[in-house]
């Protein structure tokens, strides 16, 4: 039974299934879903409690064993089973395939995973636990969604801002859901219910962002360049590799031209997608980039990206004056720009 993360205080409500399963990458709102779960196991009864996290040295019949024990006082117990990984290997793929399918009436059984990735998630052992669990599947938090969210959670503690001071909120905390929390009870300690002043939410939250390498794409996809220019300082200012910084924009400029090279032999931009494995954010945001960006430009753009390579080597580069970082900038600004 597939259960969206907004719909488990009702199901919580009802008598507890015997098996529950949350993937997400995002740590927050997985460990909000767990703590509800624990807190109605404890409720309905399940006063014991097993935590077994899958690594190197697990053995799988510790599983089978906790499931299978009894309780010394007798009582109903909650078994946990944290796989950082997402990947049990083979013995663990099928341990858990035998697993629900015997699993005991005494016990409640919560399974956390990371978000699967799309390989992993066609395993026969998921597919076991889809169709045995109460299955929650909780998406991140894109940066589009993100002042809706907070929005939510300033709510929740009778706050609300206006729009400019929720993209504000925003712009500080993407990619850190964590600290967004953290910033948003910040609010609600320094200031009474009510709506809250650009004022002062600007006192208040701190820069915390934290930004993925491969979200850069998004931005410069997305026609953004203020995101963007945020993204790189901050890629910047946590020390990445300026290489890898430079092979993702290089892969994206690559797959907008194979993409350009499809459509003009007539093929269309959907099968073109699939094809090449895109899809979420980056599939919906294709087409707008490849109206805006001719392929003239995306030739020109990858010219840039070998100058940029030459300066990250040391080489003499002639296009850019001033330092890699800055023909970093330059170069991601133009594709975004169009």
């Amino acid at each position: 039974m597939q259960l969206r993360a907004e719909a488990l205080d009702g199901h919580l409500a009802k008598p507890l299934s015997p098996l529950y399963v949350i993937t997400s990458d995002e740590h927050l709102l997985a460990l909000e879903a767990a703590d509800k779960i624990r807190r109605a196991a404890r409720a309905q009864g399940y006063t014991e409690r097993d935590v077994l996290t899958v690594e190197r040295s697990f053995k799988w019949g510790e599983l089978l064993a906790a499931n299978q024990a009894l309780s010394l006082f007798g009582d109903k117990k909650l078994i946990e089973l944290r796989i950082p990984t997402g990947k049990p290997g083979k013995d663990g793929g099928a341990a858990l395939q035998s697993y629900v399918k015997d699993l005991s009436p005494d016990n409640l059984t919560l399974i956390t995973l990371p978000k699967l990735d799309w390989q992993t998630a066609k395993a026969a052992w998921v597919g076991a636990l889809q169709q045995a669990a109460v299955y929650i599947e909780i998406p991140n938090v894109e940066r589009a969604q993100l002042p809706n969210w907070i929005s939510l959670r300033l709510a929740q503690q009778e706050q609300s801002a206006d729009r400019q001071s929720l993209d504000f909120i925003a712009d500080r905390v993407e990619g850190n859901l964590l600290a967004a929390h953290q910033e948003i009870q910040k609010l609600g300690l320094l200031h009474p219910p009510g709506k809250l002043s650009y004022e002062q939410v600007h006192d208040a939250v701190l820069n915390v962002a934290r930004y993925d390498v491969f979200k850069l794409s998004e931005a410069m996809l997305a026609g953004d360049p203020a995101r963007l220019v945020r993204m790189l300082e901050g890629l910047k200012g946590e020390g990445e590799a300026l290489p890898l910084v430079l092979w993702a924009v290089s892969e994206e400029l690559r797959t907008l031209l194979k993409l350009k090279a499809g459509m003009a032999q007539g093929r269309p931009l959907g099968a073109l997608l699939k094809e090449h494995r895109i899809w979420g954010p980056r599939e919906r945001m294709m087409e707008p980039a490849l109206r805006r960006l001719t392929q003239g430009a995306l030739e020109a753009a990858l010219q840039q990206a070998a100058q940029v390579d030459k300066m990250v080597k040391g080489l003499r580069a002639k296009a850019f004056a001033g330092d890699a970082w800055d023909a970093m900038l330059h170069l991601a600004l133009n594709v975004a720009r169009g």
